[in-house]
């Protein structure tokens, strides 16, 4: 193990670990990239994973142990689970043996991938032709499952002599004072098979890159930026003790294809608090607590919120949501939150009993925020374990608000999907006359292959509501179900 004090001068050293062929040239077609474990690093020996190109030898690809929240009565239960990643173009083949016994089912997930494997004794194999993040679950266990990233293969890898670049390579690092405040205008790049534990922090800077395959692991905080312009993090693997991601009034933020994988209380994945221009992509979350939440005011940090992208990501919450937005403001000077999008989304999963906190969307308006221009789009929502589809409410929630909300108005849900047998009741519901939720849309609803819409067949005295399961309440205007004018409706319908 090494500190970020004699990483920093000898990180030219261990540069050269990596060849310098992969740092700027275009990868071939059909190679496959895996990275060695670090000596020291916490390995689960349930799976044996290999990957191979077509006429290619079986690479071995390391298996990390992580944990994962299983809620057992009322508390958290760390269970032992498993991560593997690697990189490639082209054609991979996969095999994955089961250690522990007999395989008598087998499921990846998404389920939308549509991928099928093949089952031999106690070892299953499949083939992928995309970049993926996926979970593989051996005999419906979903817990000590195997969390696989399939990446593409890094191009524009940065040079580690590059004097602009904070470099860590393979093996295990530990930052001084267990935090690095990266400076504006660098790049910090985590190598495959490098671990480094403890906090990256983006405070007050403009112009940074966080990079890598690398993990981040046993970060109280992850990665956090405040009062920041201009960051992207893209690519590294999060296995904290907290959040994955804080951005804090900050502005101009992309994060891309992070993984997550959390277990504890309050360990949520990604929270966005008083920022705008916020982009969101290939995400995986998997955490103890909510995977994406958006907020007003929270902590130190204030102001509205404003363009934030959520798209073509994997969301499973163990505990709570797995989008939230709205909670949290600021009473005296109310906040607006708007222009939010979310599209191209796997909910894997969401399980919370406690009903004030269910949903897979939720907007939750308390503490002045009017919540507003909200689009919710090709959304696959699988059979989660306990909570709602949908939780629109305007409320004043006392054990975390000072005042409900203003308002949810222009909402938009196009093309949602959900199939499974465990979702309760969605609410839709304002406070008053003045604190309302108005005009939302949804279209395209499809619930179990039922296209939920205001022209569907049913007894007259229902309202369309009652066949989603959504209890509407009091000051809710404008709500509509309905479905496309094209054949949309009907090809969705016929394939769910």
């Amino acid at each position: 193990m090494k500190t970020y004090s004699l990483i920093r001068r000898c990180f030219l050293l261990t540069g050269l670990i990596v060849s310098s062929a992969l740092c700027a040239a275009e990868a071939p077609p059909n190679q496959t990239i895996t990275y060695p474990a670090p000596e020291g690093g916490a390995l689960n020996t349930d799976f044996t994973v290999k990957v191979r190109t077509p006429t290619h030898d079986w690479q071995e690809v390391a298996a990390y142990l992580v944990k994962v929240d299983a809620v057992i009565g009322t508390k958290h239960t760390p269970l032992n689970s498993s991560m593997a990643y690697f990189d490639f173009t082209g054609i991979v083949d996969v095999s994955i043996t089961f250690n522990r016994g007999n395989i008598q089912s087998a499921r990846v997930r998404p389920l939308s991938f549509g991928i099928a494997p093949k089952v031999n004794g106690n070892t299953i194999t499949f083939s992928l032709s995309e970049p993926r993040n996926l979970s593989v679950e051996l005999n419906g266990d979903i817990f000590h499952n195997l969390q696989l990233f399939a990446n593409p293969i890094e191009t524009n890898r940065p040079a580690s002599t590059d004097p602009n670049v904070i470099y860590f390579g393979p093996g295990i690092h530990q930052l001084d004072g267990g935090m690095l405040n990266v400076p504006s205008g660098k790049t910090m790049y985590i190598a495959g098979g490098a671990v480094v534990r403890g906090q990256l922090l983006c405070s007050n800077v403009h112009d940074v890159h966080i990079l890598g395959r690398g993990m981040l692991y046993e970060s109280r905080g992850g990665v956090r930026i405040v009062n920041s312009t201009n960051v992207v993090v893209s690519g590294i693997v999060v296995v904290p003790s907290g959040n994955t991601v804080l951005v804090g009034q900050s502005q101009n933020v992309t994060l891309e294809s992070i993984k997550s994988i959390s277990c504890g209380g309050n360990y949520d994945g990604i929270d966005i608090f008083c920022s705008s221009n916020v982009v969101i992509e290939g995400v995986f979350m998997r955490n103890s607590d909510d995977c994406i939440a958006i907020y007003g005011h929270r902590r130190n940090f204030y102001g509205n919120v404003q363009n934030i992208t959520v798209r073509n990501s994997t969301l499973w919450a163990d505990v709570a949501h797995p989008i939230l937005v709205g909670t949290h403001g600021d009473t005296p000077n109310p906040d607006t939150l708007e222009d939010l999008r979310f599209s191209n989304l796997d909910i894997l999963d969401h399980m919370e009993p406690q009903i004030d906190y269910q949903g897979c969307m939720s907007l939750n308006a308390g503490d002045g925020n009017l919540i507003r221009n909200v689009r919710f789009e090709n959304i696959r929502v699988e059979n989660f374990r306990q909570g709602q589809l949908v939780n629109l409410r305007v409320f004043y929630n006392r054990k975390y608000n000072t005042s409900p909300g203003r308002g949810i108005e222009n909402v938009y849900f196009k093309n949602i999907t959900y199939n499974g047998s465990h979702a309760e009741n969605s609410v839709i519901a304002g406070y008053d006359d003045t604190r309302n939720v108005k005009n939302v849309v949804f279209e395209n609803l499809v619930i179990n292959g039922t296209l939920i819409s205001n022209q569907m067949t049913k007894p007259g005295w229902y309202k369309t509501s009652d066949m989603a399961r959504f209890f509407v309440g009091e000051h809710v205007e404008g709500l509509v179900f309905r479905k496309s004018t094209n054949n949309v409706a009907q090809k969705l319908n016929s394939t769910n």
